[in-house]
């Protein structure tokens, strides 16, 4: 892998990553804002300040405020999960660029989010005390430090094992260690349940799974873009093959 792949995969990487953010974005528009809108309602409703105005708009924050986050993450993990590729290409088994692209995207998905949404999950306005904020976000950053590393020690541990145990023992050995470790951390790290009881179950609950959707789309799309992109890239044999495929398939057709 030289300076020239790695920069062409990271351009690679940026651009899978802001398509991926596209089609978030359209479900974060789609499923999130509406729940974000009723819990804002909810809260504006049981509220007895009142405040002046806002300084920025909810139309401005659900338009371009949320464009903005959006892409510019997705080009952001984009070029980090691009360089993680130029690393894990080889040597986490024999696969081909496609599949190392939808093994990182994957995993991805799994340790940097879905792992730590369910010990810390997303909140809708009007859920969670505005004096622990602060102390949430730096608890779930932590359990997605904590998810990462794990995990890239679970890796490690599997190939150190897969001499002696075989390829899939060794890999049921680091996931079950990965797992156990995680489940220690769940279970000392502290929670937090501050959903009012007047607050709507199903609301939550929709908001929750929007977000989770949001994040699997964006993943998901990532790693099928990026899968394809790399493999142009890396494997021009197979791009000669299906060409000649197609050739000779409608040059048969055309003698029959």
């Amino acid at each position: 892998m030289n300076s020239i792949s790695v920069r062409a995969l990271l351009v690679r990487g940026m651009l899978a990553g802001l398509i991926a953010g596209v089609f978030a974005l359209a479900v974060a528009y789609l499923l999130g804002e509406s729940r974000v809108d009723a819990a804002i309602a909810l809260e504006e409703a049981h509220s007895h300040e009142h405040g002046g105005e806002e300084l920025v708009s909810r139309t401005l924050q659900s338009t371009a405020g949320l464009a903005t986050g959006v892409l510019v993450f997705g080009v952001a993990i984009g070029g980090i999960a691009a360089l993680v590729f130029c690393y894990a290409l080889g040597r986490i088994g024999r696969f081909g660029p496609r599949a190392t692209a939808a093994l990182i995207a994957g995993a991805a998905l799994l340790t940097v989010y879905v792992v730590p949404f369910l010990k810390y999950p997303a909140n809708p306005p009007a859920v969670g005390n505005p004096d622990t904020i602060g102390r949430r976000t730096g608890l779930f950053f932590l359990m997605v430090a904590l998810s990462v590393l794990l995990a890239v020690a679970a890796v490690i541990l599997a190939r150190r094992l897969a001499p002696r145990l075989g390829n899939w023992n060794a890999t049921v050995a680091g996931s079950a260690a990965y797992v156990v470790v995680i489940g220690l951390a769940y279970a000392f790290l502290p929670s937090f349940n501050e959903v009012g009881k007047d607050f709507p179950a199903t609301l939550l609950w929709e908001f929750r799974l929007a977000t989770l959707a949001v994040q699997a789309t964006l993943w998901v799309v990532f790693g099928l873009v990026f899968g394809h992109l790399t493999e142009r890239l890396l494997v021009p044999g197979a791009n000669a093959v299906r060409a000649g495929s197609g050739t000779t398939g409608r040059a048969a057709a055309a003698a029959g």
